[in-house]
């Protein structure tokens, strides 16, 4: 009886399959994570760790440019509805003291982030939600100090960009606007933004081309950029940040508008990125 059992479990594990348990494969490229504050981007490649964006600094009325900042601002509050374990899926609902509502969907891929937003107004009255600002800071990617960052020409602004006729334009622009309600920092309008309704920092005679901006790593290798479908300015601030602010333009009752977004973690070929920009956001050729 024992030698028959023991030519069984013989037989047993010769022919019964290996069982195999597979871990599941990391995520891979860039992963995000949010506080109810700040947006932080993480991956392999990027200069200074992680680009760390205010998401949302603000939410603004039109006739900002020579007003207090204070009466410029919508107040909301943000709610975390959804972030999955994997770090590449986040999901924020914004409600505005007016009463309209925000919903973000924010995607991390490969070398970018996708931003896909609902805005809609459930009220009966028509809301001034007319821009935002996600400020992304850049002082880490560029290797900058943040102490230079309320200079006039802040060091860092030699490695930002914006389009100006269609071609990748460093900063400082000519001429550098000096006055405003607040200095120093660069405002640039596009054609179709009233220039009542911008950030009240000095704004520039330079009239950018598209809502592609950004800046160059340390080491000029590395290219970090921003768009945003529509936008409404771009703005070099004193926090060291370059600003790409997506509009709105304001919501009457019952309306919803979708407003889309980019940031892209780059090697640095510039025509690359331009090509890039422009199969994303056809509408902005």
């Amino acid at each position: 009886m024992t030698r028959i059992l023991l030519v069984g479990l013989a037989l047993l594990s010769t022919t019964t399959p290996a069982v195999t348990i597979r871990a599941e494969s990391p995520a891979t490229g860039l992963t995000i994570q949010w506080d109810g504050r700040y947006l932080d981007v993480h991956g392999p490649k990027i200069p200074g760790d992680f680009i760390r964006t205010h998401y949302l600094e603000a939410y603004c009325r039109p006739g900002s440019t020579d007003r207090d900042w204070s009466e410029t601002v919508i107040k909301h509050t943000s709610e975390l509805i959804k972030a999955t374990p994997d770090r590449k899926r986040i999901e924020i609902r914004d409600t505005l003291i007016d009463g309209v509502i925000v919903d973000h969907v924010i995607l991390a891929g490969e070398d970018e982030v996708t931003f896909e937003l609902t805005a809609t107004n459930p009220t009966d009255k028509a809301s001034e939600a007319h821009w935002a600002q996600p400020c992304m800071r850049v002082d880490r990617f560029t290797g900058a100090d943040p102490a230079n960052a309320r200079d006039v020409y802040p060091p860092y602004i030699r490695n930002c960009f914006l389009m100006v006729d269609g071609t990748l334009t460093r900063l400082p622009t000519s001429p550098w606007a000096l006055k405003a309600r607040y200095v120093p920092g660069q405002v640039y309008a596009p054609e179709h933004v009233d220039r009542d309704d911008v950030n009240p920092r000095p704004l520039s005679d330079v009239v950018p081309s598209s809502g592609l901006t950004g800046c160059y790593s340390a080491d000029e290798k590395m290219i970090l950029a921003v768009a945003w479908h529509p936008y409404q300015e771009i703005f070099q601030g004193v926090i060291t940040c370059m600003h790409n602010d997506f509009r709105i333009g304001g919501l009457a009752p019952g309306q919803t508008k979708h407003i889309r977004g980019k940031l892209y973690v780059v090697p640095a070929d510039t025509q690359a990125l331009i090509r890039r920009f422009q199969t994303d956001f056809p509408e902005s050729l």
